[in-house]
């Protein structure tokens, strides 16, 4: 629910000032006799409590003066601009909040409706993953992986990662399937796919920042040529 602040004068206050701006604006001379209090009340349409406030506005700032039996009558010009001045000061102070309050409001609609929009996005992404679980990751083989040369089956991928390897791409050649004995090359890039967190796995397995001991790798390298000898 929105909730919206106004910022305003009373009613009361911004009569006493359209009274004394028209006094500035000499349409009211000093001696002039104000419309009675009923009048008043019935050309701002407000009740007469609120003229009656008005006019004790103006009769404190020594703008008016009520005469008994006879009305309000104006007393002083330069006590009328002082008030206009004050009350025009005030006015700008409250449309000046009135404006930022405003902008806050702005602000946060679109930061409510930022939020809708990333929520959609991810929303949509989730359920268009969980349609459709088979888009592949792709990674590329660089000789700052530690298994260079080695086949999928020599490093256990599928073990360590839990990620299937759909295809090897090697310069112009696509090879689809390429089963166990694929060996990753300086180069190749990796088709894969899996669950919505392996692609760090695989990431993290291929490039790991504490590699295996090299002897480990070497000694596989060594039974991997040994084996194609033969």
């Amino acid at each position: 629910m929105e909730h919206k602040i106004k910022v305003s004068a009373p009613v009361y206050q911004q009569i006493a000032a359209d009274i004394a701006a028209k006094i500035v604006e000499r349409r009211y001379q000093v001696g002039d006799k104000l419309y009675a209090r009923s009048a008043l009340a019935s050309q701002y349409s407000v009740s007469s409590e609120t003229a009656r406030r008005a006019i004790s506005v103006l009769s404190d700032l020594e703008i008016v003066t009520v005469v008994k039996g006879s009305g309000v009558v104006i007393r002083s010009y330069d006590n009328a601009v002082q008030f206009v001045q004050q009350f025009m000061d005030i006015k700008s102070i409250y449309d000046l909040k009135k404006n930022i309050l405003e902008s806050l409001e702005r602000q946060q609609k679109e930061t409510e409706h930022m939020n809708e929009c990333i929520s959609e996005i991810l929303d949509r992404t989730e359920r268009f993953q969980a349609f459709n679980p088979f888009i592949p990751f792709e990674i590329e083989i660089t000789t700052q992986t530690p298994y260079l040369n080695l086949s999928i089956s020599d490093i256990n991928f599928w073990h360590y990662t839990t990620a299937t390897i759909l295809g090897i791409r090697r310069g112009e050649m696509m090879m689809i399937s390429p089963g166990p004995y694929a060996v990753l090359c300086d180069g190749d890039v990796l088709y894969y796919c899996g669950d919505t967190d392996c692609q760090s796995r695989v990431q993290n397995f291929l490039y790991p920042e504490h590699p295996p001991e090299q002897a480990i790798l070497d000694k596989k390298r060594q039974a991997k040529n040994g084996a194609a000898k033969e």
